[in-house]
């Protein structure tokens, strides 16, 4: 045998297959040392809690689902693209014939029937209420800015809202509070 083909065969068995075994561990430990918070792994149990939340389907009297959203119903999601635990949220959008402040009249009597506490003075559009459910703390938010929805939701002659539950995925308070 030739000292190249002999060579290069040790050389392949001690050197680049341990290597390449290595190279996807090495991978898997990058990729965790990116992640400086939770993810959204195993999430489905606490979205699933979320969207049970009672008051995602108490809206007022003559709300409805909007025009182009027939059958929606609620919908969950998590996102994990900041630091910190993921966000898991649960929500819901309505349309109303009435007015923003007859909504947010609705939901301060229906959270605080269910045990919600009232955040800051509605700003920019949302109502805000927290509470703690089984050690998890909630945040339940009324918004009217619904112009980033693709579609944007049809209200026909009223107006589009939607009400939301959101944790943070370790059921933590920690950045999990009511925007002022």
């Amino acid at each position: 045998m030739s000292p190249t083909t002999h060579t290069a065969p040790s050389l392949f068995r001690h050197i680049v297959l341990p290597a390449a075994l290595l190279f996807p561990a090495a991978l898997l430990t990058g990729c965790s040392l990116v992640d400086s918070g939770g993810t959204c792994d195993g999430a489905g149990a606490a979205r699933n809690d979320l969207a049970a939340q009672k008051v995602l389907s108490s809206p007022p009297a003559g709300a409805a689902d909007p025009a182009n959203y027939r059958g929606a119903g609620v919908s969950t999601g998590c996102e994990d693209d900041s630091p910190g635990p993921a966000w898991l949220h649960a929500g819901r959008v309505y349309a109303f014939p009435g007015t923003r402040q007859a909504v947010i009249d609705h939901y301060a009597r229906t959270a605080a029937a269910q045990g919600w506490q009232r955040g800051p003075a509605p700003q920019a559009g949302v109502a805000c209420w927290t509470r703690t459910d089984d050690g998890r703390h909630l945040v339940l938010d009324v918004g009217f800015q619904l112009d980033t929805w693709s579609p944007v939701p049809d209200p026909g002659k009223g107006i589009g809202y939607e009400v939301t539950v959101g944790s943070n995925a370790d059921g933590s308070a920690a950045g999990a509070h009511c925007t002022d």
